[in-house]
């Protein structure tokens, strides 16, 4: 499965106010791992950046005037996301700009709908942790994601970082195929069938990136009881 994760910087707030996109970053991700696969470029919006949207993202308007005009890069951006799943937080407003530059540019580029499927990840968020606070830098921090190099909003950085967070977030619905053969029972309420392995199990082992994530991720669990995890105590 093929998702991309993607992050967006804006002249402000509100699309319907005419405030344009800045900035477009993508990081993608192939069966859950990131393959080092990148998209990102800033862009002109032929009008100024509000002061509040400056100081977030540390962006100038002169460092923009030689970037390309949105229409300039359609054709490459939608190369890049044709047929994934877009990975967005707060995908309203990122797909509202989106939209809204696809419409300049004129009708016949559609919409991010007619490219991608969308998962929002704060709804997803809101879901799993209900009345706490669900910012990226929230839930890195819940979930123990180093955002330390997060200084400013910067598109391809936040990107990264909700990469993180989204395989945290749903690790624990990975689902492994170990070459076990047997039918469907057809109901949950009939007998299961016997199943055999066609195959010996392969066993993957963690690597050192992927043991240091889990190590991350059991300090964020130990903080969040105040003391040891379950986890923790099972590993003992």
């Amino acid at each position: 499965m093929r998702q991309i994760v993607l992050d967006t910087e804006t002249t402000g707030l509100e699309v319907r106010q005419g405030h344009r996109l800045i900035e477009i970053a993508c990081v993608e991700l192939i069966e859950r791992r990131p393959t080092g696969q990148t998209y990102q470029t800033y862009l002109n919006p032929d009008r100024a950046i509000d002061e509040g949207a400056r100081q977030v993202t540390g962006i100038e308007d002169e460092f923009l005037l030689d970037k390309p005009r949105f229409p300039e890069v359609i054709e490459p951006f939608l190369d890049f996301i044709r047929g994934a799943e877009l990975i967005i937080h707060n995908a309203s407003f990122d797909v509202g700009f989106l939209n809204a530059e696809l419409a300049r540019a004129g009708g016949q580029w559609g919409q991010i709908s007619d490219y991608c499927e969308v998962l929002d990840t704060l709804a997803m968020a809101r879901t799993r942790y209900p009345g706490q606070r669900n910012s990226l830098d929230a839930l890195c921090k819940r979930l123990g994601v180093d955002n330390s190099r997060r200084d400013l909003h910067g598109g391809l950085i936040d990107a990264q970082l909700l990469a993180d967070v989204y395989l945290a977030m749903t690790s624990g619905q990975v689902t492994f195929d170990l070459g076990f053969e047997g039918e469907d029972s057809g109901s949950e309420h009939e007998m299961a069938k016997p199943i055999t392995l066609s195959r010996r199990p392969r066993i993957l082992r963690a690597d050192e990136a992927e043991t240091a994530l889990h190590e991350n991720r059991l300090n964020a669990l130990d903080k969040a009881a105040g003391g040891q995890s379950l986890w923790r105590r099972l590993q003992a």
